[in-house]
């Protein structure tokens, strides 16, 4: 078992006049720390990673490491470029962190035996764990079976944030017991938890963490009535929060609760008039009675 249990937030970075808002910044993380999240996940998908510049994204896991135990903090590492993805991990891993999140290579579509060898290299390469991030819908490249388990064989590879959409691949992934799972698309988070993976990297999680969490906890004490209805809960809230581009509704969520101001960088748009009156409405809805 690894460390990648429970509820972990790939946080947004907030934006202020097309700067990183550290101020911000800290105020969410402290407020999902205090809504007990196992961890952070920093320059991610949600963390519009692919916006910042290398030294913004080590700026903002810098900032995150001043307020949250190394051991409780992951860092996205992204890129098509191999050479210059393997300098920016060398400098990730001088600062102490628990893991490194990492996708196939976008856009590019390696072949099969072009997936191994790209992820054991980045492996081989680490000092920490990897988790691996398959999403095929945003990197173009797809998995096959015996490819995915062939690479998490890898002594480093302990989890799997697992976007795929591939029922027979997630239930090959938990029988293998050679990784953790970690469920990445948020309406698939209560079966994902029922058939066993360890957790959750969930952006929806942002708002509402307490029930996330919660849901986590009674799957964990076998309270599954409880959980069902705790996640029933929260499926509006998820199923708005993903409306429209993520994470635009997510930083609109937290604007609306005075946590961070909801502005991204192009080209993302933020969430329209209509959805941000859709999230007031959800939310001011779900407020415990």
């Amino acid at each position: 078992m690894s460390a990648f249990q429970g509820i972990w937030v790939p946080v947004v970075t907030p934006f202020q006049d097309g700067a990183i808002d550290c101020v911000g910044l800290r105020r969410l993380i402290e407020h999902l720390l205090a809504n007990h999240v196992a961890g952070i996940m920093v320059c991610t998908t949600t963390g519009e990673a692919s916006a910042l510049s290398r030294a913004e994204q080590l700026a903002v896991l810098d900032a995150v490491l001043q307020w949250v135990p190394a051991n409780r903090v992951v860092m996205g590492l992204a890129g098509g470029n191999q050479i210059e993805l393997l300098q920016f991990q060398r400098d990730v891993l001088q600062r102490p962190v628990a893991g490194l999140l990492v996708p196939a290579p976008s856009y590019i579509r390696p072949s099969q035996a072009g997936l191994e060898a790209f992820f054991r290299t980045v492996a081989d390469a680490s000092s920490v764990p990897i988790i691996l991030y398959d999403i095929p819908y945003r990197t173009g490249a797809t998995f096959e079976q015996a490819t995915l388990l062939n690479i998490v064989a890898h002594e480093r590879i302990l989890a799997v944030k697992d976007c795929g959409g591939n029922l027979g691949n997630t239930l090959a992934l938990l029988a293998s017991g050679e990784v953790d799972v970690l469920c990445g698309e948020d309406l698939q988070l209560f079966n994902a938890l029922c058939l066993g993976a360890s957790g959750a990297i969930a952006a929806s999680a942002h708002v509402h963490t307490e029930r996330f969490v919660a849901l986590w906890q009674q799957v964990r004490a076998n309270q599954l009535a409880e959980a069902r209805e705790t996640f029933f809960q929260l499926v509006p809230l998820i199923n708005t929060l993903f409306m429209e581009p993520n994470p635009a509704p997510v930083k609109a969520a937290l604007a609306l609760q005075g946590l961070i101001g909801s502005e991204l960088r192009a080209p993302m748009q933020s969430a329209s008039p209509d959805l941000v009156g859709r999230l007031a409405t959800t939310l001011a809805s779900s407020k415990p009675r």
